[in-house]
C-alpha cells in the first residue's frame, strides 16, 4: 500500500534505522542523506518517509510531501554551499531507477553539463 513501510525496501530500513546512512537533514516528512556511490563532488538523495514506488506515485498519492521533497533539496543545496546544482527524479527502470523508492538527488561540487554523462 502506497505509503507504507515496506520490508524490503533499502530505504524504508534507512528511514526506520535498520541501514546506516550519513543524514544530512531530517524533517517530520523527509530525509536527506549522502549517496553511497556519489555521482559528483555533492551528491545527496532525498527521500519521503512514506514508501512511493516512484516520483510519479508520490506527486499522484502525496503531492503535499512531493513538495517537502523538493523544498528539502533546496535546503540541502544550501546547506552544501551549492550555487548550481541538478535535482533528479529516475523515474522507472528504463529512467535508471533501482531503488524502488522515491528519492531525489541532489548533485553539485562541478560542472553539470547537459546531457549528462
Amino acid at each position: 500500500m502506497a505509503g507504507e513501510p515496506q520490508d524490503d525496501c533499502l530505504f524504508c530500513k534507512i528511514v526506520a534505522g535498520h541501514i546506516p546512512a550519513t543524514v544530512v537533514r531530517e524533517t517530520e516528512t523527509t530525509v536527506a542523506f549522502r549517496d553511497i556511490n556519489p555521482q559528483a563532488p555533492t551528491h545527496v538523495l532525498v527521500i519521503p518517509k512514506a514508501h512511493y514506488r516512484d516520483a510519479a506515485a508520490l506527486a499522484a498519492g502525496a503531492p503535499e510531501v512531493a513538495a517537502d521533497v523538493l523544498r528539502e533539496t533546496r535546503a540541502v543545496a544550501e546547506d552544501e554551499k551549492l550555487d548550481s546544482f541538478r535535482i533528479v527524479f529516475n523515474t522507472g527502470a528504463g529512467a535508471g531507477q533501482t531503488v524502488w523508492h522515491t528519492h531525489a538527488h541532489v548533485i553539485g561540487g562541478r560542472g553539470l553539463n547537459w546531457p549528462p554523462g
